[in-house]
């Protein structure tokens, strides 16, 4: 029986810490693997360096890593009349609403962007020169319409030839968490990514991954500990405050992510080992599959939408599906359409009150006080979460996105 309420009546305020500004690492350590870890297993604590995780981790534990890549989707335009407009890419609208056909799009398409210094933009078209697979390129960016919040942004470019994926390398800016407040340099080029990124699609990093190094991942594989690699497109509204005095009043953001089904294989041959998220974003991804998987078996013939899970489809649920149900599920639906990988979104919401399906344990690093990342925290590790904070707080521990690690095996 759980000790906690319904998610939705969760005050976010019973969910905070004091963060001291100077606790936020602004810069990443000379070398990934020398941050700090904090384990805890079972209700005990212990102060590692992330070197140590291999011999700390399960030697049965599957391990699941997020590999999307974070694209450079800050654009700066200068108008004729020298002021600067910003435009950070959200996600596609036009022609393609996936991120990944968006990303190899050629010519034109349209963009839902945060603007800034968008009063001052009064009309009409801004354009960037800069260079692309070494050629001289020009961009050039015209509002469609404001929307609130943000604007549908007309892109178009030439060489028409070159994907936009292309574009954001050439033109673009690394998209930095906000509370770092600087300009992105060479070295968060290298280290705002994960060594194993591969699919162009975030606007912000899965944070966990950033202390893996080659070294780390050899010995991870000499333990005889196994590896999966899911993909989720980590948005911006990862850094989206909780504004509503309750959770049921907090709209959740959505992301794409994918599985493909040689995944979905793995984790049914794990079964009943332990799987093991890297990241709030691949735990969220592992839970996401099984909610599709319940869904599916209890409608065999889905529509578009049951591709989708809602934020609080895990508090409204019908009958209990076994976990091995769920996968068989998504994999026959998957054999059926002929697809090798589950495209799905999620809006999926893990707080006090939820019961984990996929994952027993997690990597992440110290989040924000009042944020969603810590909710999650603290649905996986219950009331033990303020004395892990309390404790990286205590023996100066690192925080955010360039912070130090945790390992949580309750």
């Amino acid at each position: 029986m759980s000790v906690f309420p319904d998610p939705r009546q969760l005050s976010i305020h019973d969910f905070t810490y004091q963060l001291p500004p100077e606790r936020i690492a602004p810069e990443p350590l000379p070398d990934r693997d020398q941050s700090r870890l904090l384990v805890y297993r079972g209700g005990t604590l212990q102060d590692q360096c992330f070197q140590d995780l291999p011999a700390e981790l399960p030697q049965n534990a599957l391990l699941v890593f997020n590999d999307t890549k974070v694209v450079r989707a800050r654009l700066f335009f200068h108008k004729p009349t020298g002021g600067l407009i910003e435009l950070f890419c959200l996600e596609p609208v036009a022609p393609h609403r996936a991120i990944e056909p968006a990303m190899q799009q050629t010519g034109s398409s349209v963009w839902k962007c945060l603007v800034g210094n968008g009063k001052r933009w009064k009309g009409g078209p801004v354009t960037l020169e800069f260079e692309a697979e070494g050629q001289a390129a020009t961009l050039t960016a015209e509002r469609l319409e404001a929307a609130e919040g943000y604007s549908l942004i007309q892109f178009s470019w030439q060489p028409a030839a070159l994907p936009f994926a292309a574009v954001l390398r050439g033109a673009g800016h690394l998209p930095l968490p906000p509370y770092l407040n600087r300009e992105d340099t060479d070295v968060d080029a290298v280290r705002y990514q994960t060594v194993y990124a591969a699919h162009e699609g975030a606007v912000a990093a899965p944070t966990a991954g950033l202390h893996f190094s080659d070294l780390v991942l050899a010995a991870i594989a000499q333990r005889g500990i196994t590896t999966a690699r899911v993909t989720l497109h980590v948005g911006a509204g990862t850094f989206q405050p909780v504004k509503a005095d309750q959770m049921a009043g907090h709209a959740m953001h959505g992301e794409p992510f994918v599985v493909t089904r040689a995944v979905l294989r793995q984790l049914l041959d794990q079964l009943p080992r332990p799987v093991l998220a890297v990241g709030t974003t691949s735990l969220r991804t592992l839970e996401s599959v099984y909610w599709l998987g319940s869904g599916l078996v209890q409608n065999a013939e889905p529509d578009a939408s049951a591709l989708h899970v809602s934020q609080w489809q895990p508090y409204e649920a019908g009958p209990e599906v076994s976990l091995t149900e769920a996968l068989r599920a998504v994999l026959e639906h998957l054999e059926k359409t002929g697809a090798e990988a589950l495209h799905a979104t999620t809006q999926l919401l893990i707080a006090p009150g939820y019961r984990f399906r996929v994952v027993q344990g997690l990597i992440t690093n110290f989040h924000q006080p009042e944020s969603t990342l810590l909710l999650l925290v603290a649905a996986l590790i219950g009331p033990d979460w303020q004395r892990v904070y309390d404790h990286a707080l205590a023996h100066d521990y690192r925080f955010l996105s360039y912070g130090d690690s945790s390992l949580l095996l309750p």
